[in-house]
């Protein structure tokens, strides 16, 4: 299976729970330039808050930018970014293949769009990230 493997920075910020919580700082990052490829949001245990994941943050302007809506890299989340051709049950496979790895997954994301399959897989620590890009790799 030819696969596509790569860590990547995840970034964070906080956004309010109410209408457009969320449209404020993406607009932010599009004003910027920023092109986006993740995009998870989903409120907090924090009464009125939300947290909004995105990736991948690249170049000066687009720190900048992202710095100054609140975001910033999350350091306890190490991610890998999975694509490659879809197939019939291709995540569980690659999960199962992680967990024969010893790898423990803190979090999947994952989609379909056409004949190809994208997954952000966030995992514990930058040393479980390294060797489920090589278990991946090897696949």
């Amino acid at each position: 299976m030819e696969l596509s493997v790569e860590r990547v920075d995840v970034w964070a910020a906080t956004i309010d729970d109410k209408p457009g919580g969320l449209a404020k700082v993406l607009s932010v990052l599009r004003e910027a330039g920023v092109d986006l490829q993740f995009v998870v949001a989903r409120r907090t245990e924090a009464a009125g808050k939300g947290v909004v994941f995105v990736a991948p943050i690249q170049g000066d302007s687009a720190i900048r930018a992202a710095t100054q809506a609140g975001f910033s890299i999350t350091p306890s989340l190490h991610s890998i970014r999975v694509m490659g051709l879809d197939q019939l049950g291709i995540i569980g496979q690659l999960t199962e293949m992680l967990a024969d790895g010893g790898i423990n997954l803190r979090g999947v994301s994952a989609a379909v769009l056409g004949t190809q399959f994208i997954a952000y897989v966030a995992l514990d620590s930058l040393s479980d990230a390294d060797k489920a890009i090589d278990i991946l790799q090897r696949a």
